[in-house]
């Protein structure tokens, strides 16, 4: 299926297909778009208050050119300025008509025929922002040959000054203005986005396309320990994120190679489960004519050697449950907790051959609600690494081997302490003390006793940890705490 999917996706990463859509607007074209549209909208924010400052100036410019005019003809004699040079200077100012006031006095310097009837009306002496911009907006959805009656200040003690003009040109030139604004708005916009488009795919598009096309591949083949990301050693925020991914996919390929090689482990461990119940079998046999012999140490070892013969035959069945992550669910049963821990104490090390002092500090009367056979292998499998570590390390200065079995009740709960006298855990392998084949803290340990404790006491709607480290006595105390509940309703 693998060489399948490769020859169907050239790239090699596994993706599925993108359509033409996804392909012609992926996040590049987007941000573009984007960029385009954010700097028309500010070029519009700049087109509103600049195309009223347009009509006013260009307004301003004819009121200035009529004064001059009206000045011209103020200061000829009277009746003395020619009809054609009336005719040129109103042509030249744009206007119909001028007014001049000053000095309460408003003069009607220039007329040509008779005034037109005039549609709206301009005060440019102080004009405010919003009848500027409004009155810009009109004058360009007004019809043509509209009249504009525009009033403007008189310099040299002058009054005001107005004059009547066609804003058909006016409308045109504001046009024109517009054309230009929106043409240079284009490259603007075009300019800035091009800088922006370069700027982001040197900055985040390529380091983002980096680390979708390493997902994409890693995703391909996970357990390919090549395909995973080599951070940039970028300090942002892409850089922390190829640094956590590449964290990430090591992990995981450590874990699918862990899994893989539990299940070969699994396969090789069915294969021999049958031969070893065999053997176990025929040790069966021959312990049982050790209770023959006349030495009382043999006929006294002898039940302790069936029982945990019986044991093991009995665990060689479950083997795989483990693998399986299939323990059999708890049969629960009222038993007493002291037997349990002298039973398992004794399947440790029998007491005549002990090198380890093993203390039971539990109540004659103490009894629990609990899988006898779980609990046993619980307690077992504490001791035995508690012993071990003695064995191996050695006892605190000052202190003798010893592992000791309590247990108190409490008001909702039981609390089972193994504690020992030894070295105590490692600090680094406190973190994964409860994962299987990663938990050991001596040589050539599994790891898989704490991890089948831990999966046994939850089974049971219990908890086991580790308590934090003590200075004195020191060693290392495991407490599985069990709930009372359980035992108080069977009880009942």
């Amino acid at each position: 299926m693998r060489d399948i999917e490769t020859q169907n996706d050239p790239a090699g990463v596994g993706s599925a297909p993108m359509s033409k859509k996804d392909s012609r607007f992926g996040l590049a074209s987007r941000i573009l778009i984007l960029t385009i549209v954010f700097v028309m909208v500010a070029e519009v924010a700049v087109y509103v208050p600049s195309i009223a400052n347009f009509r006013n100036n260009w307004l301003r410019d004819r009121l200035n050119s009529a004064y001059i005019a009206a000045l011209v003809l103020e200061a000829a004699p009277a009746d003395m300025v020619p009809e054609e040079l009336t005719r040129t200077l109103l042509q030249n100012v744009g206007a119909t008509t001028i007014v001049l006031k000053m000095r309460d006095t408003r003069r009607l310097l220039a007329m040509s025929d008779m005034p037109p009837q005039i549609d709206e009306r301009v005060d440019l002496r102080d004009p405010s922002a919003w009848s500027s911009i409004s009155g810009a907006f009109e004058s360009l959805g007004a019809r043509n040959g509209r009249i504009l009656n525009a009033v403007g200040a008189a310099p040299m003690g002058g009054d005001f000054i107005e004059i009547t003009i066609d804003e058909t040109p006016l409308r045109m030139a504001m046009f024109d203005y517009s054309i230009n604004i929106l043409k240079l708005s284009l490259i603007i916009s075009l300019f800035v986005a091009t800088l922006a488009m370069i700027s982001i795919h040197l900055m985040v598009l390529r380091p983002v396309r980096r680390l979708t096309s390493s997902l994409m591949q890693f995703g391909a083949d996970p357990e390919d320990a090549s395909r995973i990301i080599k951070p940039s050693g970028r300090t942002h925020e892409i850089g922390r994120a190829e640094v956590a991914l590449a964290d990430m996919q090591t992990t995981l390929v450590s874990e699918l190679n862990q899994k893989k090689h539990l299940a070969a482990l699994g396969l090789a461990v069915a294969k021999i489960n049958h031969d070893l119940r065999n053997m176990l079998s025929s040790a069966q046999l021959l312990s049982d004519r050790l209770a023959e012999l006349s030495d009382p140490v043999a006929r006294r070892l002898a039940p302790k050697l069936v029982g945990t013969l019986d044991r093991a035959i009995a665990f060689c069945q479950s083997t795989l449950a483990y693998g399986r992550a299939a323990e059999r669910p708890p049969q629960l049963a009222r038993v007493s907790l002291r037997t349990i821990a002298m039973d398992a104490a004794e399947n440790v090390a029998p007491s005549e051959l002990r090198k380890v002092e093993i203390e039971i500090r539990v109540p004659e009367g103490l009894r629990i609600v609990a899988d006898a056979e779980h609990l046993f292998r619980v307690l077992t499998n504490l001791c035995r690494n508690a012993v071990q570590a003695l064995e191996s390390a050695g006892p605190q200065p000052g202190l003798p081997p010893r592992v000791t079995i309590s247990a108190r009740a409490l008001a909702e709960a039981i609390v089972i302490d193994v504690s020992d006298t030894g070295p105590g855990v490692p600090d680094h392998a406190r973190e994964r003390l409860f994962r299987a084949f990663q938990g050991s803290t001596r040589m050539g340990g599994s790891g898989l006793g704490l991890a089948i404790a831990a999966d046994l006491v939850r089974a049971h709607g219990g908890t086991i940890e580790l308590l934090p480290p003590e200075p004195n006595p020191g060693g290392a105390t495991f407490r599985v705490t069990m709930p009372a509940s359980a035992s108080a309703r069977l009880a009942s």
